[in-house]
């Protein structure tokens, strides 16, 4: 067995364990808790041991019950958990052991955090967009000392400040209709996270979702024409999508268009 596989499966584990203290912070974020001391069940409350806290394995050998009081655990619990872990392992296969893998798993802590929370809230918590953005910034700014480029960080500023106009432009005309306010500061860290030119396949991308998935609710039946739908986690598919694949996007959308 390589070496490499054996740390993309420690990669994997740790960010399923990732998302195990993510459930953590995401119900206590909701209910105004701070996210420490030990875990226990939202519906007993009884404590919950180590063999209960075991990603994935715990809600297996329970059949998705308490241990204590055999209510049914939400199955976002083992959910967040594999989505954590692949995302840290996709994160791995790019980037390798390296200072944007570190990097990346920070961001990826926060988007999963973001991408539940709004689905399930329609809030984007301030503090994780806030977070996301001098992480961002910070990280610019040492790669452009690092590969003494400081377009990195020209292009990543720029690109923020693009998506933050476009935004709030849209957040002004539709008064709010079209998306909250929260989605236009989170653009400032698409706009750094993403720099220029992936930038506009992430907004695409994001707004094309958006609008697949709106369409498909109204359809069903789901929501009504002016039923709120959280876009958060469209911007977070967009981001991830352009992250990775964004250059070939790019490429293959060139190719095709001037060959």
């Amino acid at each position: 067995m390589s070496f490499s596989f054996l740390l993309a499966g420690f990669v994997f584990l740790f960010g399923l364990s990732v998302g195990s203290f993510l459930n953590c912070v995401i119900y206590r974020l909701s209910i105004n808790e701070k996210p420490k001391g030990r875990s226990y069940c939202p519906n007993c409350k009884h404590l919950l041991s180590s063999k209960d806290l075991v990603p994935l394995i715990s809600y297996i050998s329970l059949l998705g019950k308490c241990r204590y009081c055999r209510k049914k655990i939400s199955f976002e619990y083992p959910l967040v958990e594999l989505l954590t872990g692949a995302l840290f392992l996709l994160a791995f296969l790019f980037a390798g052991l390296s200072v944007e893998l570190l990097f990346l798993c920070v961001v990826l802590f926060f988007l999963v955090l973001i991408f539940v929370y709004d689905l399930k809230h329609y809030i984007i918590p301030d503090f994780a967009t806030f977070s996301l953005i001098g992480i961002s910034f910070f990280y610019l700014l040492f790669l452009s000392f690092f590969e003494n480029n400081f377009n990195i960080l020209l292009y990543g500023t720029l690109s923020a400040i693009g998506a933050f106009v476009f935004f709030f432009l849209l957040f002004y005309f539709t008064k709010g209709k079209g998306m909250g306010f929260g989605d236009v500061k989170f653009v400032i860290f698409m706009g750094l996270f993403l720099g220029f030119p992936e930038i506009v396949p992430g907004l695409f991308i994001s707004f094309l979702l958006g609008a697949i998935i709106g369409l498909a609710l109204i359809v069903l039946k789901r929501k009504k024409l002016k039923s709120q739908v959280p876009f958060g986690p469209f911007l977070i598919i967009g981001s991830l999508i352009a992250y990775f694949y964004g250059e070939k996007i790019i490429d293959t959308y060139l190719a095709y268009v001037f060959f």
